[in-house]
């Protein structure tokens, strides 16, 4: 065999094994019976070897054919398949889409996005990774991740990205703080405090925000103690060797250890934006960006 049959050869002979019959199969075919004869003689002058043996009353499959005719059915089944998905990928309704987070958007902004996602698109797959801010940067890059909930503002030629939140921050003091008896503080209120911030590997991003904050108020921002994760800042905060300062988004996941209040000042917000490549033009990445929408901030 020089030449791989096309699939309308491949057609014509599985209807012909099917009917056994070459009127009923050109009727099927929408063809008449002698070009459905040329068919399959170009088929098996191709192949090398007889697929049918033909006499005046009846058709046969010969054993090659039979073989054949199980590959044929499977090849036409998978290629019938594979326009079918995708299909339904180009238009949406199928596929993955790896999404990146970070903490603050942990407890609102992703769960609520993806829970509307999965109502609308229940057939696309999400792959959900906790990553801290500039890892996400990396992945999107490197085409690790599709799109990423992440600290903004983010500048990079090579992505885009959206507002989903800017919101206010808090001062986390331990219970019983003198701080505790205002309805809200000020960056100066908060001076002299023993702060605990997240370290640097971990909370670096937020830290480099946080310190260009203070750093604009005239206050040098020294960790007293820094801890990695939430929980072990919450409890350095709780047993009272010092405050942290959160985004409004996690003051109702503290516990009962802990008070807070918001720093009235316009400058202390944390933004939360969703980016990703430009060049990505997935259309299940697509329907999971106009659905992350739907929860974006005012500004």
């Amino acid at each position: 065999m020089t030449a791989v049959p096309d699939l309308s050869l491949l057609h014509s002979f599985v209807t012909v094994a099917q009917e056994l019959n070459f009127r009923r199969s050109a009727d099927r075919l929408a063809i008449d019976q002698s070009a459905l004869s040329r068919r399959i003689q170009k088929l098996e002058a191709l192949l090398g070897y007889p697929l049918l043996e033909r006499t005046t009353r009846e058709v046969m499959l010969t054993q090659a054919g039979q073989n054949f005719y199980d590959s044929a059915t499977r090849i036409l089944s998978d290629y019938r398949q594979a326009i079918g998905d995708a299909r339904r990928i180009a238009e949406g309704r199928t596929g993955r889409v790896r999404v990146g987070y970070m903490a603050f958007a942990a407890t609102e902004l992703m769960p609520q996005a993806v829970a509307r996602f999965e109502t609308r698109h229940p057939d696309i797959s999400l792959e959900l990774r906790y990553m801290r801010t500039q890892g996400q940067k990396a992945a999107l890059i490197n085409d690790e991740i599709d799109v990423g909930f992440m600290i903004g503002p983010y500048d990079n030629s090579e992505c885009q990205s959206i507002l989903l939140a800017s919101e206010q921050l808090y001062v986390v003091t331990p219970k019983g703080h003198p701080l505790l008896r205002k309805t809200q503080v000020t960056p100066e209120d908060i001076r002299n405090e023993d702060f605990i911030l997240g370290d640097m590997a971990e909370w670096g991003e937020y830290r480099h925000r946080l310190g260009d904050l203070f750093v604009r108020s005239g206050i040098a921002l020294n960790p007293k103690l820094e801890a990695s994760n939430t929980l072990a800042l919450i409890g350095l905060v709780a047993a009272g060797l010092g405050i942290t300062i959160y985004p409004k988004s996690l003051t109702g996941f503290l516990g009962p250890g802990v008070g807070v209040r918001p720093i009235n000042n316009s400058l202390f917000q944390s933004q939360t934006i969703l980016a990703w490549k430009r060049n990505n033009r997935s259309r299940a990445l697509s329907n999971f960006i106009d659905v992350a929408k739907l929860g974006e901030a005012s500004v």
